[in-house]
């Protein structure tokens, strides 16, 4: 499973430097995540930080 943007992204730059894995970038219109880099957080934290900060529920894990 992995971490999923939907495309109602604000772009607040929130979670950008909350992912330990550096797995979130920058698409073609909102933020994404590389579900080849996305743990979950697992080994860092105890739950998905990036669905933590976000401002308006926008991430959800798929």
């Amino acid at each position: 499973m992995t971490a999923v943007i939907e495309v109602s992204c604000i772009n607040c730059d929130m979670c950008v430097p909350e992912c330990p894995n550096q797995a979130i970038f920058m698409g073609a219109q909102h933020y994404q995540v590389d579900a080849e880099l996305c743990t979950e957080c697992e080994g860092f934290y105890d739950n998905p930080t990036c669905i933590a900060v976000c401002p308006i529920d926008c991430i959800e894990i798929v």
